[in-house]
């Protein structure tokens, strides 16, 4: 098996580096490609990423502007070769050394699709207010379509490539989450759950995601559990 770590970079210049090196350097039960699409990026990540001597381990891609991290996960899913695939933000709020563990359910036969669960606490998470946004839009996934995820919005989700292709993810931003989890509900796919670590930024360290993202996730998820799509 072949597993593709999808990487989206937006002005990360201070931790796409050491992020992609601990990616490359940690010890996985497969093989692996690592696909990076710099998403027009104007701090300097382009320039890091010229000068990375990781040519034979990562694949760069550029959009020539800022586009979303939706839009970028599927240039990279366009370009990635593997028989899985998981993305892994440049963020360093994810920890790569769980990766292995999204792999080994699915190397024993258990599983297809895997989710890494992310447990909050008083030095991972952000802020009340974005814990409590996370727990109700996984709530009302749940409630949507009659099953019980632990975390909707997490960053590590493994699945087959070419499934990933099919569910034809549209949202450009930070909804995409919301639409793989959704389509793949309401395909009756029922993910497979490990625990992650987790380190969550503040907006002074780089956090961009907003209140903004968790409306727009609610309505993706109603209109897939009414429309399909």
């Amino acid at each position: 098996m072949k597993l593709s770590i999808l990487v989206p970079v937006y002005n990360e210049v201070s931790t796409v580096e050491h992020v992609l090196a601990r990616i490359v350097a940690v010890d996985y039960p497969c093989d692996v490609e690592v696909v990076v699409v710099d998403d027009g990026s104007t701090d300097g990540t382009a320039e890091v990423l010229d000068k990375l001597d990781m040519a034979d381990e990562v694949v760069v891609q550029r959009h020539t502007a800022n586009r979303g991290k939706g839009a970028a996960i599927r240039t990279a899913a366009g370009l990635a070769t593997g028989d899985v695939m998981t993305i892994c933000d440049a963020d360093l709020e994810y920890d790569p050394d769980d990766l292995p563990a999204l792999v080994a359910p699915v190397l024993r036969g258990e599983a297809e699709v895997v989710f890494g669960t992310r447990t909050f606490g008083s030095h991972t998470s952000y802020s009340f207010w974005y814990v409590m946004g996370n727990r109700a839009v996984t709530m009302f996934a749940n409630v949507l379509f009659n099953c019980y995820i632990s975390d909707l919005e997490t960053c590590f989700k493994l699945l087959p490539l070419p499934l990933y292709r099919q569910l034809d993810v549209r949202a450009a931003g930070f909804g995409m989450e919301a639409e793989v989890t959704g389509k793949l509900l309401r395909r009756g796919v029922r993910p497979y759950e490990v625990p992650i670590s987790y380190r969550a930024r503040s907006r002074e360290e780089g956090k961009k995601l907003t209140w903004r993202d968790g409306v727009e996730a609610l309505w993706i998820l109603l209109r897939i559990r009414l429309l399909g799509r």
